[in-house]
């Protein structure tokens, strides 16, 4: 049976592997981060050069996050039915296609469009080669296994910034989306190399209507909520792009329901700690979408600071979340996932406020030193929750896990660059500005903080010893 497979591959693959296979898996993800960290570097420079709003172009973000969310459940039917090695590899071919795309773009819309093929081959790429990962270790050494998973995944915001600035300002941004299609070249070669051939030996029917219901949900809510920020559409649509959204969830709810092999299994929300990491995670990950997006315009359009200064400030960020990769197996030993998930949800809330305290005059050491601590607290923040995901996880649903965690991480992150983006349009139009100033900007950044907080929810109703089999906490 596939149940069976899954639990002998877990049994031999980590004497197998060790931290290779999760460090290649994590240089499809080290793609998808750098390429995140850069554009929002280059978003007033690009904003320029395509002759529209530096605020409207959060679409591009927005744009890959959204497509994201809505092929991610695609993605658990696709890896078991063609094997999860095959759509890793064509997966990252599609995402380096998408970004010559991005690379040779012409205006607004070609650049758009393009970002949301980058998102549909992101879809398949990062949650398969979560899965592989997950049927392929113990779940005592998930933790460790996260860790290195992200290893790689962390030096894409440490080079993304500074290296982004320095392409926005000496060449053309044009290069950020082209230096991903070498990278994508090695990955492919490592993936066919050492990642085993791991699949379902028996494979579901695609339910199409759960398909359909759940990605005019998606597209509906997500879009609705980002136009929302800005006047691309007019608001009697956006108001009917909403409901239609949440019409179309309520839909598949109720599909779900009666329909045995829904393409989004909503049951795993029963298990409380993959309950905890999908909707109190939801609300911490929207700092994850929302600060760099918001860093990036507030030291560029508010402070004045060139594309390469704003990667060298905030690369700091990543140095923080690297020492994590060393410390959070301990951390989480020591304290438990509750205790980590609730204290480090305040610090980082708090942290992430003060950010709206910068100013033209602040001393660089001020902010390098909050942007560390800062990305500190949030790679803590994230390894947490994406390891207690599946403590409680049955090995035979692991792949449903994989996608439907994957759907909220993304949801968060587009909600979290929509609202961010509502919030600054919001304050322009108050005040009677064309472009933002750092006031308009900077109000942002306790909004968002506090927001975030309504995760606490989900926290706090975790067991002392929740996931002590992942965690290693006695």
């Amino acid at each position: 049976m596939a149940g069976d497979t899954i639990g002998a591959e877990q049994d031999r693959a980590p004497a197998r592997t060790g931290p290779l296979l999760p460090m290649i898996i994590g240089a499809a993800l080290f793609m998808h981060t750098l390429d995140s960290n850069v554009i929002a570097i280059a978003l007033p420079t690009m904003a320029r050069s395509l002759h529209t709003d530096p605020v409207k172009l959060n679409v591009a973000i927005t744009a890959y996050l959204l497509a994201a969310a809505v092929f991610l459940p695609l993605s658990t039917w696709v890896a078991d039915r063609f094997g999860a090695k095959n759509v890793f590899r064509v997966a990252i071919a599609a995402f380096a296609a998408s970004s010559l795309m991005c690379g040779v773009a012409q205006d607004f819309w070609q650049l758009v469009g393009a970002r949301m093929l980058q998102g549909a081959s992101g879809a398949m790429m990062l949650p398969v080669g979560r899965l592989v990962l997950l049927r392929s270790v113990r779940k005592s050494e998930l933790v460790q296994a996260m860790s290195y998973l992200t290893i790689p995944a962390v030096i894409g915001p440490i080079v993304g910034p500074p290296l982004g600035g320095f392409l926005v300002t000496h060449t053309s941004w044009r290069w950020i989306f082209l230096i991903n299609v070498p990278i994508a070249a090695i990955g492919i070669l490592l993936a066919t190399l050492f990642i085993p051939a791991v699949r379902e030996e028996k494979v579901d029917r695609l339910d199409l209507r759960g398909l359909v219901l759940s990605a005019a949900a998606l597209s509906g809510l997500v879009f609705g909520f980002e136009s929302l920020g800005n006047d691309t559409l007019p608001w009697p649509l956006v108001v009917a792009i909403l409901l239609g959204g949440a019409g179309c969830g309520y839909l598949y709810l109720r599909h779900a329901r009666r329909t045995p092999g829904a393409i989004i299994d909503l049951s795993l929300l029963r298990i409380q700690t993959f309950r905890a990491s999908a909707v109190g995670g939801l609300f911490s990950r929207l700092i994850l979408g929302a600060i760099p997006f918001l860093l990036a315009l507030m030291l560029q359009l508010g402070f004045g600071m060139s594309a390469f200064e704003v990667g060298l400030l905030t690369f700091n960020t990543a140095l923080g979340a690297i020492v994590v990769k060393a410390s959070a197996p301990a951390i989480i030993r020591a304290l438990g996932f509750r205790n980590v998930l609730i204290g480090n949800a305040v610090l980082l809330a708090a942290v992430s406020a003060g950010y709206a305290l910068f100013g033209a005059a602040t001393p660089h050491w001020i902010m390098i030193g909050a942007l560390f601590f800062g990305g500190f607290l949030r790679s803590l923040q994230f390894t947490t929750l994406n390891s207690i995901a599946y403590a409680d996880v049955p090995p035979a649903r692991m792949s449903h896990a994989s996608s439907l965690s994957s759907m909220f991480q993304q949801l968060a992150q587009s909600l979290g660059v929509g609202f961010a983006a509502a919030i600054i349009d919001l304050q322009r139009d108050w005040h009677g500005r064309a472009m933002p100033a750092a006031a308009d900007i900077g109000i942002a950044f306790p909004i968002i903080a506090a927001v975030s907080l309504a995760g606490l929810i989900s926290f706090l109703r975790l067991p002392p010893d929740a996931g002590a089999e992942v965690s290693g906490r006695r």
